[in-house]
């Protein structure tokens, strides 16, 4: 198995708006200088793993369609035409550089299967190995509800989980997190580094992207929280920027930095906070709040004062403490209608079929 302890590794994830032009065709200067950074990277060291955003984009010229479609069946044959002409153009500027480039395709279910998420860790490691340059993207053509907001920049942050990455550079075409929307507020100021991120930040980042792409700065900053939980400084940098990926790699001011937390989650963990939607929520007394962050418990039926949502077994699931507030997320072990059944009762109230936990304490993640 391959293995990346020590190693100068990157993960670069660069966004549809910035390598497309206003009418959503491939910016061939764009691509370019993407293909130099990278190059200059590659030549300072660093293993660079490229997640490469674009393919709808790059189909759609090629269908003569001018407006971005909304239903899911016509974006996956879309980006069944656009994936080959964006890597094949990728491949062919990094040529000359002496680059070899592969394409990797995965969806976020990679990450949850303990054998796939081994699989591909070795398969992009051999690959690095034999000096590729890795392109990723998300097997969109296939997948059932994969081409949505954000998830080619939830899959650079898995990825760079996946490999351990020293560093993951999310590039999009704006500078970084304002305070404000610099584009409505004339006062707004870059944010230069963020060490943890927040409610509040979340709020600052506002809304989704362009036309031309799925994503925003939400999205960004998401990804970047992931990174952080996985030990991964995450810089948020525009892609125009002389420079950007080697300045964002070395660690100089550049965009938006967010710092790795020192704790650094497993896998599943990860997957569980961050790359599964919630389902629903329970409501949970102080004493079954202090009993999961303070001694890390598991969560049992007696704590629970409301269930919100219809949702099977297995389902994530926020944990809301009396305050209202998020503090925790898992997979439970009951159904909603379970644990409305099960919900402020002892083990021995119970009958045995629900004499279990809620959330299992390996099935749960405390957040911040």
């Amino acid at each position: 198995m391959t293995t990346f302890a020590n190693s100068r590794l990157a993960v670069v994830k660069v966004g549809t708006s910035s390598v497309t032009d206003s009418r959503g065709a491939l910016d061939e200067s764009a691509l370019g200088k993407l293909a130099v950074d990278l190059a200059r990277a590659r030549a300072e060291g660093w293993k660079v793993v490229l997640v490469l955003s674009g393919a709808v984009a790059a189909g759609m010229p090629a269908l003569g369609l001018d407006r971005r479609p909304t239903d899911m069946s016509t974006l996956q044959a879309i980006a069944a035409v656009g994936q080959p002409r964006l890597v094949g153009r990728m491949s062919e500027l990094l040529a000359p550089h002496g680059i070899v480039a592969g394409q990797v395709l995965l969806d976020p279910y990679d990450f949850l299967h303990r054998s796939q998420y081994l699989h591909a860790r070795d398969t992009l490691g051999r690959l690095l190995d034999l000096g590729v340059l890795p392109v990723v993207n998300e097997n969109d053509t296939v997948a059932d509800d994969e081409i949505r907001f954000g998830d080619n920049d939830r899959l650079a942050a898995l990825v760079a989980h996946l490999l351990g990455a020293e560093v993951l550079v999310l590039l999009t075409d704006t500078p970084g997190l304002f305070t404000a929307d610099p584009r409505l507020d004339a006062g707004a100021s870059l944010i230069a580094e963020i060490v943890e991120v927040d409610t509040a930040l979340e709020a600052v980042a506002g809304g989704t992207g362009s036309a031309r792409g799925s994503g925003g700065m939400t999205s960004k900053l998401q990804a970047a929280k992931i990174a952080a939980w996985s030990g991964v400084r995450a810089v948020i940098a525009a892609a125009a920027s002389d420079g950007v990926i080697v300045a964002a790699l070395a660690g100089r001011s550049v965009g938006t930095t967010v710092q790795p937390r020192a704790e650094r989650l497993a896998a599943r963990k990860l997957w569980i906070a961050f790359a599964q939607a919630a389902e629903g929520r329970v409501v949970v007394d102080d004493g079954a709040r202090r009993a999961l962050v303070e001694s890390g418990r598991s969560l049992l039926p007696a704590g629970i004062r409301a269930v919100e949502g219809t949702f099977d077994d297995a389902a994530a699931v926020e944990v809301v403490g009396p305050d209202g507030a998020v503090f925790a997320k898992g997979l439970v072990r009951m159904s909603g209608a379970e644990l409305r059944q099960a919900m402020g009762k002892r083990s021995s109230e119970l009958p045995e079929e629900l004499r279990r936990e809620a959330i299992h304490r390996d099935d749960l993640v405390v957040l911040p």
